[in-house]
């Protein structure tokens, strides 16, 4: 159902209560400023591209794509004095995995200030990899109704595609290998404080998709 005024708490709470996971060893391939100069020339190219900003939606991915949508709505304000509305979707129930995994989803929370009906929705997710989590937000969209675009904005492209996805918007492309993992982290723990991307080794026994799997479960950034 689609909730017919904006919880006032949207753009302030955290997407989910999850517990606080520590930030992980690996090589820090983006810090703070650099995510903030990333999504700030992520938003002078929306809106040299869109003519009306009054349609653009914003739509975060949980858990990584949250903050930075939040983010990402601040730039447009400041560069095109325009109240883009922002709405958390969570993907969980339409992956294509669900039924391969074994284990119950936790899921996490959606929150969509308004229908999507003839809207331009920029989809936000911090690491895009096989594109499978991207296929199943769009999935998800439509249960708020018909866009009349949807675009895509990802902080990080990691290569390795599985499914015909485009990403429109992109921070950094970063070249990995199958078996790292690549994550989004605050530095206080989970996505609080300022934040970093981390490329690190999947722990032996875990194949990298299952391990983002798993982080994106627990809280912390990544995706497939």
């Amino acid at each position: 159902m689609v909730d017919e005024e904006p919880p006032s708490s949207l753009l302030q709470e955290s997407p989910a209560r999850v517990p606080v996971q520590p930030v992980p060893d690996g090589r820090s391939v983006l810090d703070d400023l650099g995510i903030r100069r990333a999504l700030m020339r992520i938003a002078h190219e929306i809106v040299e591209y869109h003519t009306d900003l009054s349609l653009l939606y914003i739509v975060a991915i949980p858990n990584g794509g949250v903050p930075l949508g939040r983010i990402l709505v601040a730039n447009l304000h400041q560069l095109g004095d325009v109240e883009v509305p922002l709405g958390i979707l969570d993907t969980t129930l339409y992956r294509d995995d669900l039924t391969r995994t074994g284990k119950r989803p936790r899921l996490r929370k959606t929150e969509m200030p308004s229908s999507v009906d003839e809207r331009v929705v920029i989809l936000v997710e911090d690491v895009v990899s096989t594109g499978r989590t991207i296929r199943a937000a769009m999935d998800a969209l439509m249960d708020f109704g018909r866009p009349q675009a949807v675009q895509v904005v990802a902080l990080v492209d990691r290569g390795h595609r599985e499914l015909p996805i485009k990403i429109d918007y992109v921070g950094k492309n970063i070249p990995t290998q199958l078996e790292e993992k690549v994550t989004l982290h605050g530095e206080a723990g989970g996505l609080d404080g300022a934040l970093r991307v981390v490329v690190g080794e999947v722990a032996e026994g875990q194949n990298s998709r299952a391990a983002d799997g798993n982080l994106r479960a627990e809280g912390a950034g990544g995706s497939l």
